[in-house]
């Protein structure tokens, strides 16, 4: 029993401490979804001295988006993450982490406002999606790629894609583009323990040799961190995290609940909770975020939280009987 004891000990550790393991803050652009992406630079430059700080390993800096569909009076810089930008961010230094951006298929002009790797402060485009825009995604990875970045596949409402379709998109992303990650996205924080291992395994099935998995999850049943670890322990190697949870109404997988799971020595919790304490605390009191009923309901009913936002923001956002039947009619 003891020896038993000891394997199973051991056997835990290694999945939360494997060296292919990548955490992936992503506070800055899910989190500007509450915003408009209209942060203040000096909080901005706080969650990137936080990431470098605290061991992590990628941080998103925001949207790659097309100006000609995106008003600049009506959104903030890290809605298009333009290189001065950045700059202003990390400075003339090397950058402590690894910065992405996310491009949207059908929302990014990439082929001019991505530019080669050598004329960027970012190391990482990850296109985002959703299935019927796969040969898109194709194109925007394959122009990524020769640009000189990693990429990722971040294909969004799975929950909402019946299985064969899923498995023929990812097989075509496998098969015609030089991927780096193929991303699991609980769009609608409809998912279960159960459904994540399984749609990890299958990522991990098609991915095959030399490509990872990464995970994505949103709080609406307050399962963005179990799920993240249930899809850990399943395969993914590449995991999101917000400081705070911050993101889009129900928000992410806190990174501070995620770093004090993994067994990694290089992270560190403090400068996380100091970045709260000096930083989010103060910014709930204009931006609200996190788990509530509305947010709940959307999630179990597996729909998209534009409504649940909306009802969030209307002026009775405490008649959630009201929204429950609404959402069930």
């Amino acid at each position: 029993m003891k020896k038993e004891k000891i394997q199973m000990m051991h056997r835990d550790s290694w999945v939360t401490y494997r060296p292919s393991i990548k955490v992936l803050d992503c506070t800055v652009r899910d989190g500007g979804l509450m915003n408009d992406h209209k942060f203040e630079l000096e909080f901005v430059r706080a969650c990137y001295e936080t990431c470098c700080a605290a061991g992590v390993d990628y941080m998103e800096m925001g949207y790659k988006a097309d100006r000609s569909l995106y008003a600049a009076d009506e959104n903030g810089p890290w809605r298009f993450c333009g290189e001065d930008d950045l700059r202003r961010v990390i400075g003339d230094a090397p950058p402590g982490v690894k910065l992405s951006a996310m491009a949207d298929v059908g929302r990014t002009n990439y082929r001019e406002d991505i530019l080669p790797k050598e004329q960027s402060a970012l190391d990482c485009i990850r296109v985002a999606c959703y299935i019927h825009q796969i040969p898109g995604a194709i194109d925007m990875i394959k122009d990524a790629h020769d640009k000189g970045y990693e990429t990722t596949l971040n294909l969004m409402a799975l929950s909402a894609v019946p299985e064969h379709e899923l498995r023929i998109a990812l097989e075509e992303v496998v098969e015609k583009s030089p991927v780096n990650v193929l991303y699991v996205v609980d769009s609608f924080g409809a998912l279960y323990s159960e459904q994540i291992r399984d749609y990890v395994k299958l990522f991990v099935r098609i991915a095959g040799a030399g490509r990872q998995v990464g995970i994505h999850t949103h709080n609406n049943m307050q399962l963005a961190y179990a799920n993240t670890i249930e899809a850990l322990i399943a395969g993914a190697n590449r995991l999101d995290v917000t400081i705070n949870g911050l993101g889009r109404g129900a928000g992410n997988c806190p990174m501070e609940l995620l770093l004090s799971f993994l067994k990694n020595p290089k992270f560190n919790i403090r400068p996380v909770l100091e970045c709260i304490e000096k930083h989010f605390f103060p910014l709930r009191k204009t931006i609200p975020w996190g788990y509530s009923i509305p947010h709940m309901i959307s999630g179990m009913l597996n729909q998209h939280p534009r409504e649940s936002i909306a009802w969030m923001e209307s002026g009775h956002p405490d008649a959630i009987v009201d929204f429950y039947d609404k959402m069930i009619e």
